[in-house]
């Protein structure tokens, strides 16, 4: 039996799926986070395959971008907290992740960032193996991140979030206050509740891209 303080931090409410129609259930669960404070992990899922989690730091934040240079396997254990409205840079690989609407939050650490990032290249390079060159940077696009896991090559990730709800911490990682208009430009891969309705209203983009430069 859930105490009076368990109550107020764990709770579900109900809308319909916006792919099936059907009666969709949403759980809330309340949680704290060192650094951050009170959070609050949101999770749906429905018998069609529609899925959706995110994770929202209840404190007010501005839009961040939080930089870290990955130079060996001490970094690899930092702590990394991406929400759905997260976008992650590799520039050095020329990788961007922007989010879409059934992107799911996760709290991990840089190792495991690079690992779901090496698993989308490894398929990414497979459905071009009919194009020579888009074939070849996929390949070395691997090889790069297995050195980077392995700790014998440096990398530098970046996270940027218009809601300020994502943050890579460590001692070594810079953050800044996004301006207003690099903020605009961010995908959000939010899904908006109307609260008249209680339909959800997706967002424009349909899913996580990976884009390679």
């Amino acid at each position: 039996m859930l105490n009076d303080r368990e109550s107020c931090h764990r709770f579900e409410t109900r809308t319909s799926c916006p792919l099936c129609h059907d009666d969709l259930i949403i759980r809330w669960q309340g949680d704290e986070i060192p650094y951050f404070g009170e959070v609050m992990y949101i999770t749906a899922a429905c018998k069609c395959s529609f899925r959706f989690a995110d994770t929202i730091i209840l404190s007010q934040k501005e839009p961040t971008r939080y930089e870290l240079k990955v130079e060996g396997l001490e970094d690899l254990n930092s702590r990394v907290v991406r929400s759905t409205s997260g976008t992650i840079r590799i520039p050095e690989l020329g990788i961007d992740v922007e989010p879409g609407s059934i992107s799911d939050s996760y709290v991990t650490n840089i190792e495991g960032v690079l690992d779901r990032i090496y698993n989308v290249v490894i398929t990414a390079t497979r459905w071009c193996e009919d194009e020579e060159d888009k074939h070849a940077r996929g390949l070395e696009v691997q090889k790069a991140l297995e050195e980077a896991i392995d700790g014998k090559r440096s990398l530098t990730v970046i996270i940027e979030d218009p809601f300020g709800n994502s943050a890579i911490i460590s001692d070594k990682a810079t953050s800044r206050v996004l301006t207003h208009e690099e903020a605009e430009h961010l995908k959000t891969g939010m899904i908006v509740f109307d609260v008249k309705s209680s339909d959800m209203a997706l967002d424009a983009c349909d899913s996580e891209h990976m884009l390679e430069g």
